[in-house]
């Protein structure tokens, strides 16, 4: 007997190329899917791919059962929309912060996906930006919210709220100035975010712009190392000023300015474009109700 299941297996293997990652998809193993897969060609007695060949290729039947698998699930669909409500039909979401947005407004997010799908098991990965996006593109998320500097027409991207940050220090660092020169950074250890941080990618690009050069950097990838740095005295760090408030206002960092000043990092949720069509739509259809309960979520907070 045929089973949707079996049918969800083959429709899978086609669209993400291989027996690996369509199982990684269904949140099954690799044998379990295989399995579907043998028991469906048992079913109809022919080989629905073909075993020759490194990647997953669909014979001239398996194309066949494919349109018709297609049109069946995609059926099944419409009829549990009618009669349940559309949570049921993404079982799994998988979204990606970058560490910000985990130590602040992720655990409302999260509870507002779960108030309005309760059925839907949110996944979440804490992780940079550059590998986010990497994962966005291997079809291992379905949606990251990250500095917006990923300009891909491959993806849909709704642009959110902005970070401040402020330049600062432990305040023997510097004691008798709460404002310098750009240029004057140079005279200090300055603590920066990483190439693989979207915000360190938006700094070093524009630090450069300005042409102030810094003899004596050091890197972190892990922005709570960043901040003890900081706080340690081993220098002057671009920090989200919001977040740190209440460290500076019990005299553990102070803020410096500078002219020009830093600028605001815009943050953006990104998904897929071709998660719009197909059994896919339904992913789509809750990373862009993400994306608006994220922009809500954020002007409430401004």
């Amino acid at each position: 007997m045929i089973t949707f299941k079996q049918l969800e297996a083959l429709y899978w293997i086609a669209e993400m190329g291989s027996f690996e990652t369509a199982a990684n998809k269904l949140h099954m193993s690799q044998s379990a899917i295989s399995k579907r897969i043998q028991e469906l060609e048992e079913s109809f007695d022919v080989e629905l791919f073909d075993r020759s060949k490194r990647q997953a290729r669909l014979t001239e039947k398996g194309f066949e059962l494919l349109d018709d698998a297609k049109s069946l699930l995609e059926s099944r669909d419409a009829l549990v929309e009618r009669i349940s409500s559309n949570e049921v039909l993404v079982k799994h979401f998988r979204i990606g912060v970058t560490e910000l947005t985990a130590m602040t407004w992720l655990p409302a997010l999260v509870g507002g996906i779960r108030q309005t799908y309760p059925k839907v098991h949110i996944e979440p990965s804490v992780e940079l930006s550059t590998q986010l996006f990497r994962k966005l593109q291997d079809d291992q998320l379905d949606l990251i919210i990250v500095p917006d500097v990923y300009e891909d027409v491959r993806f849909v991207a709704t642009p959110l709220k902005t970070v401040e940050n402020a330049w600062m220090c432990a305040p023997h660092l510097a004691p008798h100035t709460s404002a310098m020169r750009l240029q004057d950074l140079g005279a200090y250890t300055v603590l920066t975010q990483g190439s693989s941080s979207g915000t360190g990618v938006v700094y070093e690009r524009w630090l450069s712009s300005h042409n102030v050069y810094l003899p004596r950097t050091l890197s972190s990838d892990n922005l709570l190392v960043q901040v003890g740095l900081t706080l340690s005295g081993i220098g002057i760090s671009y920090l989200p000023k919001q977040c740190l408030s209440h460290l500076v206002d019990l005299g553990m960092l102070k803020t410096i300015s500078t002219t020009p000043g830093l600028p605001h990092i815009r943050y953006a949720a990104l998904y897929r474009s071709d998660r719009q069509k197909g059994l896919n739509r339904h992913v789509a259809e809750l990373a862009s109700a993400v994306c608006d309960f994220s922009t809500l979520l954020l002007n409430r907070a401004s």
